[in-house]
Order: structure tokens, then sequence, then C-alpha cells
């Protein structure tokens, strides 16, 4: 068996433990019931019975309705898919342009790239000192070719919470779509796509206790968007591919357990991240980034004074503790942080950041633990 020596695991952020409920779940679907959903016998039947729930608990999450539900491999895929989808969608011979904002996953800022080579129009909307996308710079980027506004609902790597819901007021009476990027904000921020007021909304699974390789999309009706993936009336011809029936089911166990212990676990988090910033704000020369915005409970970012994150991370994986540097997807890019560059936190500031994200598996001993190193390192003479 793989051994680990990491004993505190605080990189919730960029992926969780699969917890017991969905493990259980997913069990007789590797083997036992292996049918192909899309059969029409019985171990099929079995199959597709299992989906069909797991879509009533990933819809019952956000408050949408199960046939608005399109399971896909994860964030990514759902961010890739809204993105060249409505742009696929759009009239070929007219001006097309979309709105994005300077601080999200890269899964968006990425295929932004390839709108751009397909003829789409790009503009990226800035976030203030505090990495919050006010609705006025939206307003100002808006165009008669406007088709899309895409603004993540909480920020992965400071944890700010964006005015998703503000946003879809502004857009109430035209013909743009609003997206959201809700990865990190489901299980830990309350989420309900007509309270959002949001066309269309990214979910992953393993951000809430359940499989890698498991994501949706939420597609409100009459949303126009052409599939990526073709070849199979899976999903209702919407994407094509024989369903991972285990990671499914495992996805929907996840999201009922997220819906069914929110409170407890938020006020959990909560409690968490507010006894390690107590910590942190009584030493001398850290900062934490986002602090004046109103943010999910399970993400603290915060800069240690003379110290580079790399190093301080190596350091505490030495003694046992994982942290992030900031989004897992950027591990190990020596460029700073897009975020906190966005934020205009200074250049040796945001090289010295580091990411601790909660779970709900994690206890306020392990705080103090953490606190401890910590204290330890910024009072070190070494810096690097």
């Amino acid at each position: 068996m793989l051994q680990t020596t990491t004993e505190i695991y605080f990189d919730n952020a960029a992926t969780t433990p699969l917890c017991d409920e969905s493990r259980t779940a997913m069990e007789p679907y590797w083997s036992g019931v292996f049918g192909n959903a899309s059969s029409p016998y019985a171990i099929s039947r079995a199959a597709r019975g299992a989906v069909d729930a797991a879509r009533h608990q990933v819809a019952n999450l956000i408050g949408a309705n199960p046939d608005e539900i399109v399971f896909t491999s994860g964030g990514t895929e759902s961010d890739n898919w809204v993105l060249l989808g409505t742009a696929l969608a759009q009239d070929k011979n007219s001006e097309k342009h979309v709105i994005l904002s300077s601080i999200e996953h890269p899964a968006i800022l990425e295929t932004a790239e390839t709108l751009r080579q397909i003829g789409v129009e790009v503009d990226f909307a800035r976030c203030d000192e505090n990495g919050v996308v006010q609705p006025d710079e939206i307003e100002k980027l808006l165009r008669e070719s406007t088709f899309l506004v895409s603004l993540m609902t909480v920020n992965n790597e400071t944890g700010v919470l964006q005015p998703v819901s503000e946003i879809a007021r502004l857009l109430k009476d035209t013909k743009v779509l609003l997206h959201t990027d809700a990865v990190q904000a489901a299980g830990k921020v309350l989420l309900d796509v007509d309270e959002f007021g949001v066309d269309l909304l990214s979910l992953s699974g393993h951000k809430i206790r359940g499989p890698k390789g498991s994501g949706a999309l939420y597609v409100r009706r009459n949303t126009h968007m052409q599939s990526l993936l073709r070849g199979g009336p899976q999903e209702r011809g919407r994407r094509a591919g024989t369903e991972n029936i285990p990671a499914i089911v495992g996805f929907g166990v996840a999201a009922e357990l997220a819906k069914s212990t929110f409170d407890r676990n938020q006020m959990h988090l909560l409690d968490l991240r507010t006894a390690l910033e107590n910590e942190l704000n009584a030493l001398d020369g850290i900062v934490i980034h986002g602090k004046d915005a109103q943010r999910a409970p399970h993400i603290c970012n915060f800069s240690l004074p003379g110290k580079r994150a790399e190093s301080v991370v190596l350091n505490l994986d030495l003694q046992g503790f994982a942290v992030g540097t900031g989004s897992a997807c950027a591990s190990g890019a020596l460029h700073p942080s897009h975020v906190l560059e966005a934020m205009h936190v200074p250049l040796e500031e945001a090289q010295n950041s580091l990411r601790v994200s909660f779970g709900v598996q994690n206890t306020m001993e392990e705080v103090d633990k953490f606190v401890s190193v910590i204290k330890k390192i910024t009072t070190s003479s070494t810096s690097s």
C-alpha cells in the first residue's frame, strides 16, 4: 500500500478525501451492477436508476430541476463546455463577445484563448483590492454582441465571494447568459440557481468529498448551447459517452451529504478559519488576503514576511502538513498568483503567499499544531 507522510491535510480547496458514504454507495457499481445505463435489460436499468437518483441529489444541492443537470468529468470540463458550447450556438455571421473576470480558474482563462481563435472577442472585468469584481466593472464592458458573462461564486485562491446575484440583476432584461463556476462554493455557500439568477453553473464532485472525475453542469431550461462530446444519446443528447456510473453515484451521495450537513459544516469550517486568523493576526508582518471581503468559510490565503511560499510548503510537508501556494492547477509555477496580481498585491508578498483550506475532517487541535509550526517559521532567520 502506498504510504504518505502527511498527517494534517489543509489543502481541501485542491481536493477532499472521499467520504465513507460515497465509497460505500459506489462499491456495487464497480463490478456487481456493471451494466451500461443506455441498454434496455435489468442490469442496465439498475444502472440507469442509480444515475437518475444521483441527478436528483445533485439538483437538490443547488435548487435545480433534475433535467437541468448534465453529468461531466468535473469542473474543468463544465467550464470549457460553457464557453465553447454557448459560443458555437451563436449566429456564425454575427459579432460575438464574452465577459470573464480576471480572477477566474485557469479552466476559464485558458479556454478564453480558444474563444479568440474562433473569432469571439473576450474582455476581462477587473477586481478591486479585496478581490471582488464589482457589478459596474461588468456593466461598462457590456456590448450589443455580448452573449455570456462568467463569474465564479467563490475564488479558489482567496475564498472571496463574488456578487453573482447582483450581476444577474444587471443582466435580467438582456439576452446575455450568466455562468458561475461554483466548484469552490458547493457545500460551503448556500446555492440556489433561482435566487442566484444564473443560467449555467459548474460543479465538481471531488471538492465536496465525492470521487475525482465526477462533475456536473447546470443548464437552465431553454438555454441554447452546443454539445462538445458527440456520438451517442447520453445525457439527453447533450453529452455523448457511456456514463461513469460509480463516480456519478458517489457524487450524488456526496451532494446529498453536503446539503444535509450544511449548517453544521459551515459553522465548523468558520470556527477553524477564525481560530487560525486570530493567531495569524497576532504575528508581525502577516497579511491575510481578502480579509475585508465576504468569504467562504474554508479558505485563508496569507503571506509570511520574507518567506518564499515554495520553501515554506516544503518545510511544512516535512513536518506532516499539506498546504497550498494557490490553486493546485498552478502549483509549481514560478510566476505569482494571477489572482493576487489582479488584487494588486506586491510581487514579493504574492510570492510569499500560502493557502490553507479546511475540510470537515479537520480539527481545532490540528489548527493549534499548525500555528505552533508557523510561529517557529516566522521567527527563524532563514528566508528564501
